[in-house]
């Protein structure tokens, strides 16, 4: 196992090289910082003393070196919008994050397994047509569109729900949640049907029921077990995806996480806290995916021998 984990975060290192060489490049292909913060009046002297300050008047080759020297003790600068520390803004900001992918992943996987594990224990039955159906519609529905759907329907036309901010009840969870967790439910779903299909068919299965076996008994207590595998594996990566792809429903809903501040850092061209949040990501992403291989290593030793050298 210790050789598998050396070899998946070696094989990480290269693509997370890569994300903090281009963000570095990208983030600077949106303009010049002076341009936007000091006012059209402003003097060459004015504008050159503005560049010192912040290290642009350095190459592109020395700003990246001290961006380099910098990120690796966490130190990212301070924010031109703000002035505050960008490392304290994103570890602000992260928790955010990860408590509406974590709810949502919860929500996601506990439903799923009822749902698929009920229509995978009579195959081809009404419940298992309805829940297929209902299943692939929500794993096709974008989330955009579910977002706006949901303030106009919800928020505009019967003014049941909040639809931006995070200061509240836990009626200002309910749109951001569900709009983040119908295509997850969707996917997972489908996912513990088909293992479940499976696990349900197997002669150990066939031995419980003739027993007299409880259908919970038999859904639960013996088939789950043996299919809960690739289900864990699915929803490691769509953990994943949440996390990355937080930024559309953070920014329709006001909600302050990592994906509105990279959207406000980018607009704004704050260069120092939209690093640190791209890193910050890039790194939880990462760290994840290693974590939902390992678990599949330890479930599979096939995976193990697997690994590439």
């Amino acid at each position: 196992m210790a050789t598998f984990l050396r070899k998946r975060i070696l094989s990480s290192a290269i693509p997370l090289v890569c994300v903090v060489l281009g963000v570095f490049f990208l983030a600077r292909m949106t303009g010049n910082p002076v341009d936007l913060y000091l006012p059209l009046s402003a003097t060459p002297e004015q504008r050159a003393e503005f560049s010192a300050a912040q290290g642009f008047d350095l190459s592109v080759p020395a700003q990246l070196w001290n961006y380099l020297v910098d990120a690796a003790h966490l130190d990212f600068g301070t924010s031109l919008r703000t002035g505050q520390s960008a490392t304290e803004m994103v570890l602000d900001a992260f928790p955010v994050t990860l408590q509406l992918a974590g709810v949502t992943m919860l929500l996601a996987i506990t439903g799923a397994v009822l749902i698929g594990s009920l229509a995978a224990y009579r195959p081809n039955s009404p419940v298992d047509r309805i829940a297929s159906l209902l299943s692939m519609t929500a794993a096709s529905i974008p989330d955009f569109w579910f977002a706006i759907m949901g303030v106009l329907v919800f928020g505009v036309s019967l003014n049941l729900l909040p639809t931006s901010g995070i200061f509240g009840g836990p009626e200002v969870w309910v749109l951001p949640i569900a709009t983040l967790l119908i295509r997850p439910f969707g996917v997972l779903v489908q996912v513990v049907r088909g293992s479940m299909v499976s696990a349900l068919s197997a002669p150990y299965v066939k031995i419980a029921r003739s027993k007299g076996a409880t259908p919970c008994r038999v859904i639960f207590g013996h088939a789950l077990r043996n299919a809960v595998t690739p289900v864990l594996t699915v929803a490691g990566d769509l953990t994943v995806g949440l996390v990355n792809g937080a930024v559309i429903v953070e920014t329709i809903f006001g909600w302050p996480g990592i994906g509105k501040l990279m959207i406000d850092s980018i607009l704004q061209r704050d260069f120092a806290v939209l690093q640190a949040a791209v890193l910050m990501t890039a790194v939880t992403i990462f760290a994840l995916n290693i974590l939902v291989d390992v678990c599949h290593a330890l479930t599979d030793p096939r995976v193990r021998e697997a690994a590439p050298a």
